[in-house]
């Protein structure tokens, strides 16, 4: 199964000020959330933020909000319940004359087609990020988690993390999967562009 653009939306979680300088790697993982985030605007891809306790972690690094669509604040360790009714389409009303049939003989909507397949990267990645992704599971996304665009305070509980979240289902890819898998042909239009960002 491979990601596709079409389907995808780009959440990243809690890359804020006074976070990031704690954080192991975290130079290399803010780097690859740009990345991340640079390609989903080249490819139209929706992209989201999470910034959690702003008021006391500070705002979301300033290199990544211009790329975002919407920035979310929350105090939840989970974005998920916030995330969740912004992710999928408004359900569409039943079809037909309501007022010439019988409730039980209107046909029922089709859902709106929506993009189920959440590509999801931050800090902490066995706090915030993790919550965020068994969440979203619950309420039936796949989820793909970018490991080069991860991290914690300390590598353990890092990789306690990407443990938990395989064995619970989300897919394990990194920054590079990820554009590639997008784009999915050299033949791409966008191709140089998005090659240059990874390069």
């Amino acid at each position: 199964m491979l990601l596709d653009a079409e389907d995808s939306q780009l959440v990243l979680v809690d890359y804020q000020q006074r976070l990031m300088p704690a954080i192991h790697d975290g130079a290399a993982v803010i780097a690859n959330a740009l990345r991340l985030a640079q390609a989903a605007q080249l490819l139209d891809v929706p992209s989201w933020g999470t910034e959690e306790n702003p008021a006391g972690l500070g705002p979301l690094d300033a290199s990544l909000t211009p790329l975002l669509g919407k920035v979310l604040p929350k105090m939840a360790f989970s974005a998920a319940q916030d995330l969740a009714p912004r992710l999928r389409p408004p359900a569409r009303g039943p079809q037909g004359n309501a007022r010439s049939l019988p409730r039980h003989l209107q046909k029922q909507a089709a859902p709106e087609p929506g993009r189920n397949s959440i590509v999801l990267a931050g800090c902490e990645a066995h706090v915030c990020l993790l919550q965020t992704a068994l969440e979203l599971l619950e309420d039936e996304f796949e989820v793909w988690v970018v490991t080069d665009a991860c991290s914690s305070r300390t590598e353990r509980n890092r990789d306690a993390a990407f443990d938990r979240l395989a064995g619970a289902g989300c897919e394990l890819v990194t920054t590079e999967m990820v554009v590639f898998e997008w784009l999915r042909s050299a033949e791409h239009p966008r191709f140089r562009q998005a090659l240059a960002l990874v390069k």
